[in-house]
Protein backbone atom coordinates (compact mmCIF):
# COMPACT_ATOMS: atom_id res chain seq x y z
CA UNK A 1 0.00 0.00 0.00
CA UNK A 2 1.45 3.83 -0.86
CA UNK A 3 0.15 6.50 1.07
CA UNK A 4 -2.34 9.26 -0.53
CA UNK A 5 0.41 11.98 -0.49
CA UNK A 6 2.65 9.27 -2.76
CA UNK A 7 -0.70 8.40 -4.59
CA UNK A 8 -0.93 12.06 -4.96
CA UNK A 9 2.47 13.16 -6.45
CA UNK A 10 2.13 9.95 -8.73
CA UNK A 11 -0.86 10.76 -10.16
CA UNK A 12 0.49 14.33 -10.67
CA UNK A 13 3.53 13.03 -12.48
CA UNK A 14 1.25 10.83 -14.66
CA UNK A 15 -0.96 13.52 -15.95
CA UNK A 16 1.67 15.48 -16.69
CA UNK A 17 3.43 13.19 -18.65
CA UNK A 18 -0.28 12.53 -20.47
CA UNK A 19 0.05 16.60 -21.32
CA UNK A 20 3.31 15.56 -22.84
CA UNK A 21 1.67 12.76 -24.97
CA UNK A 22 -0.42 15.26 -26.42
CA UNK A 23 2.37 17.61 -27.20
CA UNK A 24 4.08 14.86 -28.63
CA UNK A 25 1.58 13.76 -31.06
CA UNK A 26 0.97 17.11 -32.37
CA UNK A 27 3.76 16.39 -35.14
CA UNK A 28 4.63 13.16 -37.03
CA UNK A 29 8.48 13.61 -36.17
CA UNK A 30 7.28 13.39 -32.18
CA UNK A 31 4.59 10.72 -32.59
CA UNK A 32 6.46 8.02 -31.40
CA UNK A 33 7.81 9.71 -27.93
CA UNK A 34 4.26 11.08 -27.31
CA UNK A 35 2.96 7.19 -27.70
CA UNK A 36 5.47 6.43 -25.20
CA UNK A 37 4.83 9.13 -22.34
CA UNK A 38 1.58 7.82 -22.43
CA UNK A 39 2.26 4.11 -21.69
CA UNK A 40 4.26 5.54 -19.18
CA UNK A 41 1.40 7.75 -17.96
CA UNK A 42 -1.29 5.05 -17.82
CA UNK A 43 1.15 2.56 -16.66
CA UNK A 44 2.36 4.79 -13.23
CA UNK A 45 -1.93 5.66 -13.09
CA UNK A 46 -2.66 2.20 -13.15
CA UNK A 47 -0.09 0.80 -10.36
CA UNK A 48 -0.61 3.77 -8.18
CA UNK A 49 -4.41 3.54 -8.16
CA UNK A 50 -4.53 -0.57 -7.52
CA UNK A 51 -2.00 0.93 -4.40
CA UNK A 52 -3.89 2.93 -3.00
CA UNK A 53 -5.42 3.50 0.20
CA UNK A 54 -8.88 1.45 1.03
CA UNK A 55 -8.51 -0.79 -2.23
CA UNK A 56 -9.13 -4.49 -1.98
CA UNK A 57 -9.52 -7.36 -3.78
CA UNK A 58 -6.15 -7.05 -5.62
CA UNK A 59 -5.80 -10.30 -7.46
CA UNK A 60 -9.01 -10.31 -9.01
CA UNK A 61 -7.71 -6.44 -10.31
CA UNK A 62 -4.95 -7.81 -11.49
CA UNK A 63 -6.32 -10.74 -13.36
CA UNK A 64 -8.90 -8.41 -14.68
CA UNK A 65 -6.32 -6.27 -16.30
CA UNK A 66 -3.94 -9.56 -17.26
CA UNK A 67 -7.11 -10.88 -19.01
CA UNK A 68 -7.84 -7.85 -20.91
CA UNK A 69 -4.23 -6.93 -21.60
CA UNK A 70 -4.36 -9.56 -23.53
CA UNK A 71 -7.47 -8.98 -25.72
CA UNK A 72 -6.13 -6.19 -26.42
CA UNK A 73 -2.66 -7.45 -27.42
CA UNK A 74 -4.37 -9.97 -29.82
CA UNK A 75 -7.02 -7.52 -31.55
CA UNK A 76 -4.38 -4.73 -31.65
CA UNK A 77 -2.07 -7.28 -33.45
CA UNK A 78 -4.68 -8.71 -35.69
CA UNK A 79 -6.39 -5.49 -36.87
CA UNK A 80 -5.91 -3.95 -40.28
CA UNK A 81 -4.62 -0.21 -40.61
CA UNK A 82 -7.87 0.11 -42.48
CA UNK A 83 -9.98 -0.87 -40.02
CA UNK A 84 -8.39 0.69 -37.08
CA UNK A 85 -11.26 3.56 -37.57
CA UNK A 86 -14.09 0.91 -36.33
CA UNK A 87 -11.34 -0.48 -33.85
CA UNK A 88 -11.36 3.21 -32.19
CA UNK A 89 -15.17 4.09 -32.86
CA UNK A 90 -15.79 0.38 -30.97
CA UNK A 91 -13.61 1.57 -27.93
CA UNK A 92 -14.75 4.46 -27.64
CA UNK A 93 -18.04 2.29 -26.79
CA UNK A 94 -16.51 0.95 -24.13
CA UNK A 95 -15.28 3.97 -22.35
CA UNK A 96 -19.17 4.98 -22.49
CA UNK A 97 -20.64 1.84 -21.08
CA UNK A 98 -17.40 1.67 -18.13
CA UNK A 99 -19.45 5.07 -17.43
CA UNK A 100 -22.64 4.04 -16.55
CA UNK A 101 -21.64 1.18 -15.17
CA UNK A 102 -19.54 3.19 -12.84
CA UNK A 103 -22.84 5.52 -12.54
CA UNK A 104 -25.17 3.10 -11.56
CA UNK A 105 -22.08 1.41 -8.97
CA UNK A 106 -21.67 4.18 -7.64
CA UNK A 107 -25.22 5.15 -7.03
CA UNK A 108 -25.90 1.81 -4.96
CA UNK A 109 -22.70 2.74 -3.17
CA UNK A 110 -23.42 2.32 0.56
CA UNK A 111 -21.19 5.51 1.07
CA UNK A 112 -23.74 7.64 -1.27
CA UNK A 113 -26.65 7.43 1.31
CA UNK A 114 -24.06 8.43 4.15
CA UNK A 115 -23.39 11.34 2.47
CA UNK A 116 -25.02 14.84 4.01
CA UNK A 117 -27.43 16.24 2.19
CA UNK A 118 -25.53 19.26 -0.10
CA UNK A 119 -22.79 16.08 -0.60
CA UNK A 120 -25.11 13.29 -1.98
CA UNK A 121 -26.86 16.09 -4.32
CA UNK A 122 -23.79 17.30 -5.58
CA UNK A 123 -22.53 13.42 -5.97
CA UNK A 124 -25.75 12.66 -7.57
CA UNK A 125 -25.91 15.30 -10.06
CA UNK A 126 -22.47 13.68 -11.39
CA UNK A 127 -23.99 10.41 -11.16
CA UNK A 128 -26.33 11.74 -14.14
CA UNK A 129 -24.76 13.79 -16.36
CA UNK A 130 -21.83 10.84 -15.72
CA UNK A 131 -24.31 8.27 -17.32
CA UNK A 132 -25.99 10.76 -19.43
CA UNK A 133 -22.78 11.05 -21.57
CA UNK A 134 -21.93 7.40 -21.07
CA UNK A 135 -24.70 6.35 -22.90
CA UNK A 136 -24.70 8.49 -25.58
CA UNK A 137 -21.19 8.09 -26.29
CA UNK A 138 -21.84 4.28 -26.19
CA UNK A 139 -24.43 3.80 -28.65
CA UNK A 140 -23.28 6.85 -30.93
CA UNK A 141 -19.64 5.01 -30.82
CA UNK A 142 -21.45 1.26 -31.76
CA UNK A 143 -23.43 3.23 -34.79
CA UNK A 144 -19.95 4.78 -35.74
CA UNK A 145 -18.97 1.52 -35.83
CA UNK A 146 -21.27 -0.05 -37.74
CA UNK A 147 -21.09 2.62 -40.84
CA UNK A 148 -17.47 2.46 -40.66
CA UNK A 149 -17.65 -1.11 -41.14
CA UNK A 150 -20.42 -1.00 -43.92
CA UNK A 151 -22.81 -3.26 -41.81
CA UNK A 152 -25.23 0.35 -41.60
CA UNK A 153 -25.56 2.69 -44.66
CA UNK A 154 -23.66 5.19 -44.63
CA UNK A 155 -26.18 7.87 -45.41
CA UNK A 156 -27.75 9.95 -43.25
CA UNK A 157 -31.47 8.72 -41.59
CA UNK A 158 -32.93 12.40 -41.41
CA UNK A 159 -36.30 12.75 -40.65
CA UNK A 160 -38.42 15.75 -40.00
CA UNK A 161 -38.41 17.72 -37.04
CA UNK A 162 -35.51 15.26 -35.63
CA UNK A 163 -33.83 18.59 -33.49
CA UNK A 164 -37.33 19.44 -31.66
CA UNK A 165 -37.68 15.57 -30.79
CA UNK A 166 -33.76 15.78 -29.61
CA UNK A 167 -34.15 18.94 -27.76
CA UNK A 168 -37.66 17.10 -26.02
CA UNK A 169 -36.09 14.15 -24.94
CA UNK A 170 -33.05 16.27 -23.36
CA UNK A 171 -35.93 18.48 -21.85
CA UNK A 172 -37.30 15.29 -20.14
CA UNK A 173 -33.66 13.69 -19.35
CA UNK A 174 -33.25 17.04 -17.20
CA UNK A 175 -36.75 16.46 -15.17
CA UNK A 176 -35.77 13.40 -14.64
CA UNK A 177 -32.25 14.57 -13.30
CA UNK A 178 -34.80 16.57 -10.75
CA UNK A 179 -36.48 14.03 -9.91
CA UNK A 180 -33.72 11.49 -9.29
CA UNK A 181 -31.54 13.96 -7.08
CA UNK A 182 -35.19 14.23 -4.73
CA UNK A 183 -35.60 10.75 -4.40
CA UNK A 184 -34.65 9.00 -1.42
CA UNK A 185 -32.55 6.55 -0.98
CA UNK A 186 -32.16 4.53 -4.16
CA UNK A 187 -35.48 5.18 -5.11
CA UNK A 188 -34.20 7.01 -8.15
CA UNK A 189 -33.46 3.81 -9.83
CA UNK A 190 -36.38 4.04 -12.30
CA UNK A 191 -35.57 7.76 -13.13
CA UNK A 192 -31.82 6.58 -13.60
CA UNK A 193 -33.19 3.48 -16.04
CA UNK A 194 -35.68 6.01 -18.10
CA UNK A 195 -32.82 8.79 -18.44
CA UNK A 196 -30.21 5.57 -19.77
CA UNK A 197 -32.78 4.75 -22.25
CA UNK A 198 -33.70 8.05 -23.45
CA UNK A 199 -29.74 8.83 -23.87
CA UNK A 200 -28.80 5.52 -25.62
CA UNK A 201 -31.70 6.70 -28.20
CA UNK A 202 -30.36 10.30 -28.43
CA UNK A 203 -26.72 8.73 -29.17
CA UNK A 204 -28.45 6.51 -32.26
CA UNK A 205 -30.45 9.34 -33.65
CA UNK A 206 -27.57 12.04 -33.57
CA UNK A 207 -24.54 9.37 -35.65
CA UNK A 208 -27.50 8.18 -37.80
CA UNK A 209 -27.79 11.68 -39.10
CA UNK A 210 -24.26 12.53 -39.47
CA UNK A 211 -23.35 11.40 -43.33
CA UNK A 212 -20.17 8.98 -44.34
CA UNK A 213 -18.27 12.63 -45.40
CA UNK A 214 -18.50 13.92 -42.21
CA UNK A 215 -17.58 10.34 -40.49
CA UNK A 216 -13.84 11.61 -39.22
CA UNK A 217 -15.10 14.32 -37.68
CA UNK A 218 -17.72 11.82 -35.75
CA UNK A 219 -14.70 9.54 -34.55
CA UNK A 220 -13.26 12.81 -33.19
CA UNK A 221 -16.34 13.68 -31.57
CA UNK A 222 -16.79 10.35 -30.18
CA UNK A 223 -13.11 10.75 -28.74
CA UNK A 224 -14.23 13.70 -26.74
CA UNK A 225 -17.38 12.24 -25.91
CA UNK A 226 -15.48 9.33 -24.29
CA UNK A 227 -12.86 12.14 -22.37
CA UNK A 228 -15.81 13.18 -20.78
CA UNK A 229 -17.59 10.34 -19.78
CA UNK A 230 -14.32 9.36 -18.14
CA UNK A 231 -13.94 12.79 -16.37
CA UNK A 232 -17.85 12.03 -14.99
CA UNK A 233 -16.32 8.71 -13.91
CA UNK A 234 -13.67 10.75 -11.99
CA UNK A 235 -16.21 12.61 -10.31
CA UNK A 236 -18.32 9.79 -9.04
CA UNK A 237 -15.04 7.85 -8.22
CA UNK A 238 -13.22 10.83 -6.69
CA UNK A 239 -10.53 10.45 -8.89
CA UNK A 240 -8.21 13.42 -9.53
CA UNK A 241 -6.35 11.46 -12.23
CA UNK A 242 -9.51 10.34 -14.12
CA UNK A 243 -10.87 13.44 -13.94
CA UNK A 244 -7.40 15.35 -15.75
CA UNK A 245 -7.25 12.51 -18.08
CA UNK A 246 -11.11 12.44 -19.35
CA UNK A 247 -10.80 16.46 -19.89
CA UNK A 248 -7.33 16.16 -21.85
CA UNK A 249 -9.14 13.53 -24.00
CA UNK A 250 -12.33 15.58 -23.78
CA UNK A 251 -11.10 19.14 -24.81
CA UNK A 252 -8.88 17.71 -27.28
CA UNK A 253 -11.15 15.98 -28.95
CA UNK A 254 -13.32 18.56 -29.27
CA UNK A 255 -10.85 21.33 -30.47
CA UNK A 256 -10.03 18.50 -33.40
CA UNK A 257 -13.19 17.97 -34.44
CA UNK A 258 -13.67 22.05 -34.74
CA UNK A 259 -10.47 22.07 -36.70
CA UNK A 260 -11.45 19.42 -39.05
CA UNK A 261 -14.84 21.30 -39.34
CA UNK A 262 -13.24 24.25 -40.42
CA UNK A 263 -11.05 22.59 -42.63
CA UNK A 264 -13.87 21.11 -44.40
CA UNK A 265 -16.00 24.19 -44.02
CA UNK A 266 -18.39 23.01 -42.08
CA UNK A 267 -20.64 24.05 -39.37
CA UNK A 268 -19.18 22.19 -35.92
CA UNK A 269 -22.68 22.11 -34.05
CA UNK A 270 -24.79 20.83 -37.67
CA UNK A 271 -21.85 17.60 -37.68
CA UNK A 272 -22.96 16.91 -34.13
CA UNK A 273 -26.64 16.90 -34.99
CA UNK A 274 -26.50 16.49 -38.64
CA UNK A 275 -27.93 18.00 -41.42
CA UNK A 276 -25.36 17.32 -44.32
CA UNK A 277 -26.02 14.82 -46.52
CA UNK A 278 -29.29 16.01 -46.35
CA UNK A 279 -32.17 16.36 -49.25
CA UNK A 280 -30.74 18.26 -52.72
CA UNK A 281 -31.15 21.67 -52.67
CA UNK A 282 -30.94 21.94 -56.65
CA UNK A 283 -31.29 19.34 -59.14
CA UNK A 284 -27.53 17.56 -59.78
CA UNK A 285 -24.90 19.41 -61.75
CA UNK A 286 -25.19 17.81 -65.27
CA UNK A 287 -21.72 16.01 -65.90
CA UNK A 288 -20.21 16.47 -69.32
CA UNK A 289 -17.38 14.70 -71.20
CA UNK A 290 -16.55 11.15 -71.01
CA UNK A 291 -14.66 8.75 -69.29
CA UNK A 292 -11.45 7.71 -70.67
CA UNK A 293 -9.30 5.27 -69.06
CA UNK A 294 -5.20 4.64 -69.85
CA UNK A 295 -2.72 1.55 -69.11
CA UNK A 296 0.34 0.84 -66.84
CA UNK A 297 2.44 1.50 -69.87
CA UNK A 298 1.52 5.27 -70.51
CA UNK A 299 1.61 6.08 -66.86
CA UNK A 300 4.63 5.10 -66.69
CA UNK A 301 5.81 7.00 -69.59
CA UNK A 302 3.75 10.00 -68.62
CA UNK A 303 5.86 9.72 -64.99
CA UNK A 304 9.13 9.60 -66.73
CA UNK A 305 8.38 12.81 -68.35
CA UNK A 306 7.09 14.65 -65.53
CA UNK A 307 9.28 17.06 -63.29
CA UNK A 308 6.84 17.63 -60.41
CA UNK A 309 4.57 14.99 -59.63
CA UNK A 310 2.11 15.00 -56.26
CA UNK A 311 0.18 12.23 -55.15
CA UNK A 312 -2.72 12.18 -53.56
CA UNK A 313 -3.96 8.83 -51.37
CA UNK A 314 -7.36 7.74 -49.85
CA UNK A 315 -9.32 4.62 -48.66
CA UNK A 316 -8.35 2.65 -51.34
CA UNK A 317 -4.95 3.14 -50.83
CA UNK A 318 -5.20 1.73 -47.32
CA UNK A 319 -7.56 -1.28 -48.40
CA UNK A 320 -5.12 -2.13 -51.21
CA UNK A 321 -1.82 -1.60 -48.83
CA UNK A 322 0.15 0.25 -51.24
CA UNK A 323 1.51 2.35 -49.32
CA UNK A 324 4.52 0.25 -49.35
CA UNK A 325 4.91 0.18 -53.37
CA UNK A 326 4.37 3.59 -53.13
CA UNK A 327 7.34 4.56 -50.94
CA UNK A 328 9.34 2.41 -53.23
CA UNK A 329 7.89 4.36 -56.58
CA UNK A 330 8.62 7.53 -54.82
CA UNK A 331 12.06 6.71 -53.89
CA UNK A 332 12.81 5.98 -57.59
CA UNK A 333 10.93 9.16 -59.05
CA UNK A 334 13.26 10.96 -56.55
CA UNK A 335 16.35 9.29 -57.92
CA UNK A 336 15.94 10.82 -61.18
CA UNK A 337 15.74 13.89 -59.69
CA UNK A 338 11.81 14.17 -60.17
CA UNK A 339 10.27 16.17 -57.10
CA UNK A 340 7.47 14.33 -55.62
CA UNK A 341 4.64 15.46 -52.83
CA UNK A 342 2.32 14.21 -51.28
CA UNK A 343 -1.50 15.95 -51.04
CA UNK A 344 -3.22 15.17 -47.78
CA UNK A 345 -6.57 16.00 -47.38
CA UNK A 346 -7.84 16.42 -43.62
CA UNK A 347 -10.25 13.68 -43.64
CA UNK A 348 -9.05 11.63 -45.96
CA UNK A 349 -9.58 8.47 -44.93
CA UNK A 350 -11.93 7.14 -42.30
CA UNK A 351 -10.13 8.27 -38.98
CA UNK A 352 -8.49 11.65 -38.66
CA UNK A 353 -4.52 11.61 -39.58
CA UNK A 354 -5.26 8.12 -41.47
CA UNK A 355 -3.50 9.00 -43.97
CA UNK A 356 -0.26 10.37 -42.44
CA UNK A 357 -0.32 6.96 -40.49
CA UNK A 358 0.11 4.82 -43.56
CA UNK A 359 2.53 6.71 -45.22
CA UNK A 360 4.68 7.10 -42.07
CA UNK A 361 4.05 3.01 -41.74
CA UNK A 362 5.55 3.28 -44.94
CA UNK A 363 8.55 5.65 -43.76
CA UNK A 364 7.79 8.22 -46.06
CA UNK A 365 9.70 11.07 -45.50
CA UNK A 366 7.32 13.42 -43.63
CA UNK A 367 9.28 16.77 -45.12
CA UNK A 368 7.29 15.48 -48.62
CA UNK A 369 3.99 15.00 -46.97
CA UNK A 370 1.64 18.50 -47.12
CA UNK A 371 -1.69 19.37 -46.19
CA UNK A 372 -4.01 20.40 -48.20
CA UNK A 373 -3.41 24.22 -48.55
CA UNK A 374 0.06 23.78 -49.26
CA UNK A 375 -0.72 21.22 -52.87
CA UNK A 376 -3.51 23.85 -53.77
CA UNK A 377 -1.25 26.36 -53.82
CA UNK A 378 1.82 25.30 -56.88
CA UNK A 379 -1.07 22.79 -58.43
CA UNK A 380 -1.03 25.22 -61.64
CA UNK A 381 2.59 23.88 -61.84
CA UNK A 382 2.08 20.17 -61.64
CA UNK A 383 2.55 18.01 -64.53
CA UNK A 384 1.00 14.57 -62.94
CA UNK A 385 -1.03 13.80 -60.37
CA UNK A 386 -1.60 10.23 -59.11
CA UNK A 387 -4.73 9.91 -57.22
CA UNK A 388 -4.86 6.87 -55.95
CA UNK A 389 -7.98 5.50 -54.17
CA UNK A 390 -9.32 9.08 -53.07
CA UNK A 391 -12.74 9.97 -54.52
CA UNK A 392 -15.40 12.60 -52.93
CA UNK A 393 -11.50 14.87 -51.32
CA UNK A 394 -10.99 15.52 -54.85
CA UNK A 395 -14.48 15.94 -56.36
CA UNK A 396 -15.14 19.26 -57.96
CA UNK A 397 -18.57 19.37 -57.22
CA UNK A 398 -17.81 20.22 -53.43
CA UNK A 399 -16.90 23.62 -54.78
CA UNK A 400 -19.15 24.19 -57.74
CA UNK A 401 -22.51 21.49 -57.59
CA UNK A 402 -25.12 23.30 -54.38
CA UNK A 403 -27.04 19.98 -54.39
CA UNK A 404 -23.91 17.84 -53.71
CA UNK A 405 -23.92 16.51 -50.20
CA UNK A 406 -20.11 17.91 -49.87
CA UNK A 407 -20.68 20.99 -51.36
CA UNK A 408 -19.27 23.50 -49.37
CA UNK A 409 -16.33 20.68 -48.79
CA UNK A 410 -12.22 22.24 -49.58
CA UNK A 411 -10.97 19.75 -51.07
CA UNK A 412 -7.39 19.15 -52.78
CA UNK A 413 -7.82 20.88 -56.59
CA UNK A 414 -5.82 17.91 -58.59
CA UNK A 415 -7.98 19.02 -61.75
CA UNK A 416 -5.68 22.56 -62.30
CA UNK A 417 -2.66 20.37 -62.94
CA UNK A 418 -1.78 19.35 -66.47
CA UNK A 419 -2.78 15.65 -66.31
CA UNK A 420 -4.57 13.87 -64.00
CA UNK A 421 -4.18 10.00 -63.21
CA UNK A 422 -7.14 8.30 -60.96
CA UNK A 423 -6.29 4.58 -59.55
CA UNK A 424 -9.44 3.22 -59.08
CA UNK A 425 -10.84 -0.57 -58.95
CA UNK A 426 -14.34 1.02 -60.67
CA UNK A 427 -16.44 3.92 -61.46
CA UNK A 428 -17.95 3.48 -58.10
CA UNK A 429 -19.10 6.76 -55.57
CA UNK A 430 -17.00 7.71 -52.52
CA UNK A 431 -18.12 6.91 -49.00
CA UNK A 432 -20.08 9.97 -49.43
CA UNK A 433 -22.06 8.28 -52.25
CA UNK A 434 -21.94 10.85 -55.10
CA UNK A 435 -20.80 10.80 -58.28
CA UNK A 436 -17.25 12.72 -59.48
CA UNK A 437 -16.77 15.03 -62.19
CA UNK A 438 -13.07 14.79 -62.16
CA UNK A 439 -13.58 11.77 -63.73
CA UNK A 440 -14.76 13.56 -66.44
CA UNK A 441 -12.56 16.02 -67.59
CA UNK A 442 -10.19 16.06 -70.25
CA UNK A 443 -7.04 15.99 -68.16
CA UNK A 444 -8.30 12.83 -66.64
CA UNK A 445 -7.52 9.52 -66.99
CA UNK A 446 -8.59 6.59 -65.21
CA UNK A 447 -6.37 3.87 -64.49
CA UNK A 448 -8.23 1.03 -63.41
CA UNK A 449 -7.09 -2.18 -61.29
CA UNK A 450 -6.11 -3.22 -57.55
CA UNK A 451 -3.94 0.37 -56.59
CA UNK A 452 -1.24 -2.35 -55.24
CA UNK A 453 -1.18 -4.24 -58.32
CA UNK A 454 -1.16 -1.06 -59.88
CA UNK A 455 2.10 0.56 -58.62
CA UNK A 456 4.10 -2.58 -58.32
CA UNK A 457 3.66 -2.70 -62.73
CA UNK A 458 4.27 0.85 -62.67
CA UNK A 459 7.78 -0.07 -61.25
CA UNK A 460 8.40 -2.85 -63.15
CA UNK A 461 7.60 -0.62 -66.74
CA UNK A 462 10.08 2.23 -65.25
Amino acid sequence: MISTQIQTAAYLFAGILFILSLGGLSSQESAKRGVYYGIIGMFIAIVSTILGKDVNGHIYIVVAIAIASVIGIVVARKVQMTAMPQLVAILHSFVGLAAVLVGFGSYMDPHTLALSDSERTIHLVEVFIGVFIGAITFTGSIVAWGKLDGKIRSKPLLYPGRHIVNIILVIISIILGVLFTMAPGTDGMLYLYIMTAIAAFIGVMLVMAIGGADMPVVVSMLNSYSGWAAAAAGFMLGNDLLIITGALVGSSGAILSIIMCEAMNRSFLSVIFGGFGDAPVATSEEIEGEVTSTTHEEVAEMLKEAENIVIVPGYGMAVAKAQYPIHDLVENLQKEGKKVTFGIHPVAGRLPGHMNVLLAEANVSYDIVLEMDEVNEFMDDVDVVMVIGANDIVNPGALTDPSSPIYGMPVIEVWRAKKVIVMKRSMATGYAGVQNPLFFKENTDMLYGDAKDSVNKLLSEM
